[in-house]
């Protein structure tokens, strides 16, 4: 655990400038609008050690999988998010002498990143020879206008003489990533247009050998500024830079704003119509002032916030933590283009390649069905939807039927090289099936699930039956070689929480099959034979159970192991994925994130009390939490169980697991999909929230260093605030039909 911003509200703010720090520090600065992100890295160049990384939506590249022994069914490549176009970037002299923060005595040092109206703001104090300059630098990612960056850098001379300043502003295509082939450049540049206080530049990504599509993006820079455009300088094949200067009296301010229209091949399917959509919406901005277009943008963060603001009282340290987690989630994905998805960096960083896992299905979408227009969950349920093609093709790698959708992709095929991930964590196919369920029962709409759903719940179906065995010894259906969610067992036989989302998918299936339409039903042609299997199925699986300690046991052979606490495990040895062999960690009993304990979270009302209360107890000890995404499930089942100290202790790990740096490994991005953990503890553990027979239920309490908390609820086409004090609760319709709840066991009529 290691703090390096100070505890605000709204803002996350450090004053202290550490060398050692700075990619934390990037991390926790980043900025995104859905389409694109940065990390917090510097404008100007930085001699020390840094991440620089600009990402854009739905661009990547195939790396091929390298592997020490190909086996059949090995994805062919690895894909990657490819760190874009550097169009940030501008250089200084001050005197003839260049800025860089490695090397320069700074003073008054600030970052800020404002979260209600999404602007970063750094600030420093520099003095070199005899010059002492303020620099203010703003930026933000408008969600107003998706295509446009805008910057603006205020200078002000707080020495005793005049100060001559040149800077150069760019657009580099001399960029790599860190997390890919070995530090290759993915971008080659088609076209340059230097105009002597604009510029553009045309680049497309690198020839690959598997066929997937090579992406084109274009950038266009112009500039307001106090300075004097004094050169256009192209300094090599990928870069094209407008060189601006002057002298700055003590006192004065010189002031330069940089907007940057991003366009890719994503949205236009030529480069003719790329580059003319970059001049038109261009031109639209080029003449207006950074204010004018920061309003529009700072408005609709503002209505975002009015809908899912959460807040608390009496805690500034929960306060600040839920808002950051919301605030990134949404800076990464808003449901307005159904072709992208959620990675876990989102456009924070490049490990996890930045693709899509099922942490979507899992986490992401309940947090987005209580705060979001239903359409943002819809768009997330087609994505799936549109890449069948790819779930079959997976599928048919493993000699199997049906679609098995990938653990990690950007268009529906699997492209992740580790193979116990790959295909043994096939848990995901229950978790996008439960999604569709958890959307359908939130919205009351069922127009995907008769539709959509069904097939894609057909095909899931059809997998699962394939996939499992038939044990003749036990008479029961078995899965073998699996990975669940636990990533610290892989190729385990019969992981309880696999085995139960096949029996509930199947079971679940066969539901809506009773449902759809003649017309529905006669495409997924589903025949009675294997309706019937699949009932079998349903009413055969094995699902490892002991009657001793009345647990439902991860799977088989758990418990066999020396099932030592992971309290004995020294200080000094954590996290055990950072200091163990992997041969170590696969041999312990030590759980990285929830299993059983996640079925347990999906299927809370299916089980007695006195299950929860079993299951919880005996595996919460075992969990060391080094998944990002563990905390918020225990923390839901602690308050279920009344845990309540247990259940705050979680949520302050899921909430400021980045602020805090819990896991040490923040540095190389954030933990984007597991920043719905805050809200899932606020509001279905310390609040209580359920679907329980389309009806909404709470039954709340209020931690202890609280004095209040408050959450806004959207459900069945209303929006409910949800007001938690010492006294108890209260429930104000915001919008809809007056609605019926039930709190604490009693209907309450909720009306404005």
């Amino acid at each position: 655990m290691k703090r390096t911003f100070e505890v605000q509200p709204w803002n996350v703010v450090t004053h202290d400038f550490n060398p050692k720090d700075k990619r934390l520090q990037e991390s926790m600065t980043s900025l995104g609008n859905g389409y694109m992100g940065m990390r917090g890295f510097f404008e100007e160049n930085y001699g020390g050690d840094s991440l620089p990384g600009i990402y854009l939506g739905g661009v990547w590249y195939p790396d091929k999988t390298r592997v020490g022994w190909w086996k059949n069914g090995y994805p062919k490549y690895f894909g990657k998010v490819v760190n874009a176009v550097n169009y940030i970037k501008m250089n200084f002299k001050i005197n003839g002498e260049k800025l860089d923060l490695a090397k320069d005595s700074i003073s008054d040092f600030e970052l800020n990143l404002d979260m209600k109206d999404s602007i970063f703001t750094r600030k420093f104090t520099v003095k070199i020879g005899d010059a002492k300059l303020t620099f203010t630098f703003e930026r933000f990612l408008s969600v107003a206008q998706k295509e446009l960056s805008v910057q603006r850098v205020s200078i002000k001379n707080i020495g005793s003489t005049a100060v001559d300043i040149i800077v150069d502003s760019a657009i580099d295509a001399d960029v790599k990533n860190e997390d890919a082939n070995y530090d290759e450049r993915f971008w080659d540049v088609l076209s340059t247009d230097q105009q002597f206080d604009s510029g553009s530049l045309v680049a497309e990504t690198t020839p690959n050998p598997f066929g997937t599509p090579r992406f084109t993006s274009a950038m266009e820079m112009n500039h307001i500024t106090s300075l004097k455009a004094v050169a256009a300088n192209q300094p090599n094949d990928k870069e094209v830079e407008n060189e601006f200067a002057g002298s700055i009296a003590p006192g004065d301010q010189a002031t330069i704003e940089k907007r940057v229209i991003v366009v890719t091949s994503r949205d236009y399917d030529t480069n003719a119509k790329l580059v003319s959509a970059m001049h038109n919406l261009s031109n639209q901005v080029n003449d207006e002032s950074f204010d004018n277009l920061f309003k529009p943008h700072a408005e609709i963060w503002h209505q975002r916030w009015d809908k899912s603001d959460v807040q608390i009282g009496g805690d500034v340290e929960a306060q600040q933590g839920i808002r950051f987690n919301l605030y990134e989630l949404f800076s990464t994905y808003y449901g307005e283009d159904a072709r992208l998805n959620v990675g876990p960096k989102g456009f924070t960083g490049e490990k996890y390649g930045g693709a899509t896992y099922w942490d979507t299905e899992a986490y992401v979408i309940p947090v987005y069905l209580g705060i979001t227009d239903p359409k943002v969950t819809r768009n997330l349920l087609m994505y799936r939807y549109k890449q069948l093609d790819g779930a079959y093709h997976n599928a048919k790698e493993q000699g199997l039927k049906g679609a098995l959708f990938p653990m990690v992709t950007f268009d529906g095929i699997e492209c992740h090289n580790e193979w116990e991930i790959t295909f043994e964590e096939i848990h995901r196919n229950g978790d996008i099936a439960f999604a569709i369920y958890n959307y359908t029962r939130y919205t009351g709409d069922e127009s995907y699930v008769l539709h959509e759903g069904s097939k894609v719940l057909t095909e899931i179906s059809r997998f699962w039956a394939d996939r499992v065995h038939f044990s003749q010894r036990k008479q029961m259906y078995m899965i073998h070689g699996v990975t669940g969610p636990d990533e610290y067992e892989n190729n385990v036989d019969n992981n309880w929480y696999t085995n139960l989302l096949a029996q509930w998918t199947l079971k679940y299936t066969l539901e809506i099959l009773a449902k759809v339409s003649p017309e529905q039903a006669k495409e997924l042609n589903v025949s009675k034979e294997e309706k019937a299997q699949w009932q079998d199925i349903v009413d055969r699986m094995y699902l490892p159970y002991d009657k001793k300690l009345n647990i439902f046991v991860q799977h088989d052979g758990f418990l066999d192991k020396d099932l030592t606490s992971a309290s004995q495990i020294p200080k000094d040895q954590l996290p055990i994925s950072q200091h163990w062999s992997w041969d170590k960690v696969l041999r312990s009993p030590y759980i990285k994130q929830g299993d059983v304990i996640q079925g347990l979270w999906d299927f809370i009302d299916d089980f007695t009390p006195e299950q929860k209360k079993a299951n919880f107890d005996f595996y919460e000890p075992f969990t060391v939490h080094e998944s990002s995404l563990s905390a918020s499930v225990y923390s839901v089942l602690a308050a279920d169980l009344h845990y309540e100290d247990k259940a705050v202790e979680l949520y302050e790990r899921t909430a400021r697991l980045d602020l805090d740096n819990y896991n040490n490994d923040t540095a190389d991005g954030l933990h984007i999909t597991a920043m719905t953990g805050a809200w899932i503890s606020v509001v279905q553990g310390f609040a209580g929230m359920r679907v329980r027979s389309g009806q909404l239920h709470f039954d709340s309490f209020l931690p202890k260093k609280w004095n209040h908390y408050s959450f806004r609820q959207v459900f069945h086409g209303r929006q409910i605030e949800v007001n938690v004090y010492k006294s108890g609760a209260s429930f104000k319709l915001i919008s809809g039909d007056p609605i019926t709840i039930n709190v604490s066991g009693k209907d309450v009529l909720v009306n404005k």
